[in-house]
């Protein structure tokens, strides 16, 4: 398990350091900014790999065999939930006023009920390809 968190780990700062040099690609390319204040860069930069690594590493509690599907969803929602908006508000990606933060809330469920729901569909689809397969040995 300590190899498989460590392996997570990795792979979600560096998604997030990637996705943090996209942004900034998009915000030189497709915006009127021709530089990037080196503080921000960095704050973001740092945000986005946080943000990676939790959303890599907190799928583990649904291999917590011992809780049912919807206590693991509930576990990580709840861990999910805290950290992003802690993060987002303690950098600024959301500005804490009502409609910025029911917007955020909004967007946050709507989003996390899509890729659950992916997840669900796609590994219940797993399951049943490999009970197929066991019948037929």
């Amino acid at each position: 398990m300590i190899k498989r968190f460590v392996f997570q780990s990795v792979v979600g700062i560096l998604f997030g350091a990637f996705l943090a040099v996209i942004s900034v690609m998009n915000v030189v390319l497709i915006g009127d900014v021709n530089q990037v204040e080196g503080s921000v860069f960095v704050t973001n930069a740092l945000g986005l790999m946080f943000c990676g690594w939790f959303f890599a590493v907190t799928p583990l509690v649904f291999e917590i065999r011992s809780l049912s599907l919807s206590m693991q969803t509930l576990v990580h929602f709840m861990i999910v939930t805290l950290l992003y908006f802690l993060l987002s508000f303690g950098i600024g990606w959301i500005q804490f006023d009502l409609m910025s933060v029911l917007a955020g809330v909004g967007i946050f469920i709507l989003i996390y009920v899509l890729i659950w729901t992916g997840f669900y569909f796609y590994f219940k689809k797993e399951a049943r390809k490999l009970n197929e397969e066991l019948k037929q040995l």
